[in-house]
């Protein structure tokens, strides 16, 4: 077959600059390679070519115009001549070309011919853009100085960033707190500078408040009609590309806030993208060396979005789609098949945010590249040729991280300027090191130049600044310590921080049971959060297992049976595993065990045994309950090794003790034991309440506290 499409062509940047080749004409000698379904191309590109010349005609001197049309209309008539009897070609709505497979290659110059062919093709699409974007002035949206845009990424006070980035970079920071209506609680940040008052920004009502381009505002206006409660506050937050700490997302309000996301996405990377395909026509036009224009990074990925599981990944997309609008989505179809999945039927009785997170496809190792021309959305572009992101912690990874040094590549991470971190909580569960590892790699200076035009590139970035002026918004069901330091140690906007978490009436008011169930506390102390799985171990081994032990083995062996011991972490599990299997202490007790990592047959055979009495206790750990939620019988008492991060979790075991209704006066009498340090706080206040956890910390008199 002839040439590929693109093949043969300049890039459109060369050294960051302009290719002139559009108005010197194509090479006619590549009209004889050409097969007959290139020439019908050819003749589309070059009657666009013409429209956009005849535009530029208009601002341009009469005898530029005159050249510039007069060699691509000769070579149209050499097309023609040579494919005559062609029927035109319409316009394809899908794109049906062999995808390229991502994994193996992420937009790093390997000199495979087929990924320079790659890079020509998405050369000349930029280039097709350029050309169709001359001569249209419609830069009054971009250039509007009360746009957050401009004020935070495209012209920001260079005195002031400059005093912003010393207070930050010494840790000054000034702060507002704010109880809102629907209990919630914000808490807003800034750079402490002299004579600049911290402000909240005004609340929004609708999308019509926000700076938008003008192509998303009616599709905006559709989706999201109306802002009410607590997003009224986080919205003009998100838009003025301050870094969030959200805590509250629930099942309900998910698909709410990732329209306003996807919004925000939109919205930057058209202002981002606009703005360099304006200024390359300006250079070509008027081809003055002393011309600056400040518009990019060091690489072309400007959004990062973190998601757990690739039906996550699904709905973004969607998201993405209704509002964007595309008129083409290329490799559609290949990412329906690789990422949508649908729910699985005998999920009907799990729990909401379970179905929520878990349906459809969950696989969790996945990485994507979106790229948006003005008309289409182009899935699985390389990394380097993408606009934005989308990933799991462990795909993205995988890519960063190679054994081999010399083949680790994390330079695409280095001009991110918006990342956002959704389902913070289920990340959480799965390795939170990675989220860790992605975030040290962020915004770093690249090892190679890819292609950069080093004049075109921010100031900032080039003081190793943009890890300051880059947005972080994430996104969870609950704050943890770890999320409180990504807040405190990555998120350094010289814009601002902001966090937002609620009021809690405490998990002990929503149980629901038969018969009241008894709820013991039990503090132990802990000097540091170091030493606290060693102080709560030796806690749960002098204080509490005795007791166990001697209901076990005493006149009440037989009632004593169906103890479940609830441990959050998995390495705390197997500490108490193995004291279980070899201390003296536990010798006559059976026990089984159910972890993440436990097999499908060990699962049924444990709480078989459990359920029948053979195994008098069993263990059970928080992650396994997260991915897999098992409703346990033969549950009569239940001992908290540690609280658990999630409230939900902490409801729905205690309500395993209403399961057999033989036992349940029996559980309600043996009840529950929690034991807890000072370091648990946050786990505490989501579990007993906002206004009770106070008194469990502070409380001289004693170590020990009950609820019925």
């Amino acid at each position: 077959m002839g040439l590929p499409r693109n093949q043969g062509r300049k890039p459109f940047k060369k050294n960051g600059r302009p290719s002139t080749s559009r108005k010197k004409g194509f090479q006619t000698s590549r009209t004889d390679d050409l097969t007959p379904h290139d020439l019908s191309d050819e003749i589309e590109e070059i009657q666009d070519e013409l429209v956009s010349e005849n535009q530029d005609y208009l601002s341009s001197s009469s005898s530029e115009a005159e050249e510039s049309q007069e060699r691509p209309y000769n070579v149209l008539l050499q097309i023609l001549n040579a494919s005559s009897g062609l029927t035109s070609k319409k316009r394809k709505l899908h794109h049906q070309e062999k995808d390229m497979d991502q994994e193996v290659v992420i937009g790093k110059a390997t000199g495979d011919s087929k990924n320079n062919d790659l890079k020509d093709q998405e050369a000349s699409e930029d280039e097709d853009e350029a050309s169709a974007e001359r001569g249209a002035d419609d830069l009054e949206d971009d250039e509007d100085a009360t746009d957050p845009f401009e004020a935070h990424f495209a012209n920001p006070d260079e005195g002031q960033l400059s005093l912003k980035l010393q207070a930050v970079s010494q840790g000054c920071w000034s702060s507002i707190k704010r109880e809102l209506a629907d209990g919630s609680r914000l808490v807003y940040a800034g750079p402490e500078t002299d004579g600049n008052d911290i402000v909240l920004p005004p609340n929004v009502q609708d999308t019509s408040n926000l700076k938008l381009k003008k192509k998303l505002v009616s599709a905006a206006a559709n989706l999201l009609p109306n802002f009410d409660g607590y997003v009224r506050h986080l919205v003009p937050h998100i838009f003025n590309y301050k870094d969030i700490l959200f805590g509250s997302r629930t099942a309900s309000n998910s698909a709410h806030l990732r329209d306003i996301l996807c919004l925000h996405i939109l919205n930057h990377v058209s202002k981002t993208r606009d703005r360099v395909i304006k200024n390359n026509a300006r250079i070509s036009r008027i081809n003055d060396e002393d011309m600056d224009f400040r518009d990019q990074g060091f690489t072309r990925p400007k959004v990062v979005y973190i998601l757990p599981t690739r039906q996550a990944c699904v709905r973004v997309t969607q998201s993405i789609v209704k509002l964007y609008q595309p008129e083409q989505q290329e490799n559609r179809k290949r990412f329906l098949e690789e990422f949508d999945a649908a729910d699985d039927k005998t999920w009907e009785n799990k729990p909401e945010d379970f179905r929520e997170l878990f349906g459809g496809n969950d696989d969790d190792m996945f990485r994507l590249g979106l790229k948006f021309t003005r008309k289409t959305v182009k899935y699985f572009s390389q990394f380097y040729n993408s606009d934005v992101i989308l990933a799991s912690p462990l795909g993205l990874r995988t890519v960063m991280d190679k054994e081999d040094e010399k083949k680790q590549d994390h330079d695409f991470l280095s001009s991110v300027e918006l990342v956002i971190v959704d389902y913070a909580d289920a990340l959480l569960m799965q390795n939170w090191d990675h989220v860790e590892y992605i975030f040290q790699h962020l915004n770093l200076q690249p090892k190679e130049a890819h292609g950069c035009d080093f004049s075109r590139v921010r100031t900032w970035y080039l003081d190793n600044s943009a890890r300051f002026l880059r947005q972080t918004i994430v996104f969870s069901s609950f704050i943890t310590p770890e999320l409180n330091s990504l807040f405190s140690s990555h998120m350094l906007n010289v814009a601002g921080k902001t966090r937002l978490t609620q009021q809690y009436n405490g998990a002990i008011t929503e149980i629901s049971l038969p018969v009241p169930v008894k709820l013991t506390f039990s503090r132990f102390d802990s000097i540091a959060p170091s030493k606290d799985p060693g102080d709560r171990f030796k806690y749960f081994t002098t204080a509490v297992l005795p007791s166990l032990a001697r209901h076990v083995t005493g006149k009440r062996k037989g009632n004593s049976a169906g103890t479940l011991i609830f441990i959050p972490s998995y390495l705390d599990f197997v500490r108490v595993r193995n004291f279980f299997a070899a201390s003296s202490q536990t010798t006559n007790i059976s026990f089984g065990a159910i972890s993440e990592y436990s097999s499908v047959q060990e699962v049924a055979r444990t709480r078989s045994h459990f359920v029948t009495g053979r195994h008098s206790v069993l263990l059970y750990t928080e992650r396994a309950h997260h991915f897999r939620r098992y409703r346990i019988r033969g549950v009569r008492r239940i001992i908290m090794y540690g609280a658990p991060d999630n409230a939900v979790f902490w409801r729905e075991i205690v309500e395993f003790l209403g399961l057999d209704p033989a036992g349940v006066v029996e559980a309600a009498e043996s009840g529950v034991r929690a034991i807890f340090s000072k370091w648990d706080t946050l786990k505490l206040e989501r579990i007993v309440g906002t206004t009770r956890v106070g008194n469990l910390l502070r409380e001289k008199s004693g170590d020990t506290f009950s609820f019925v």
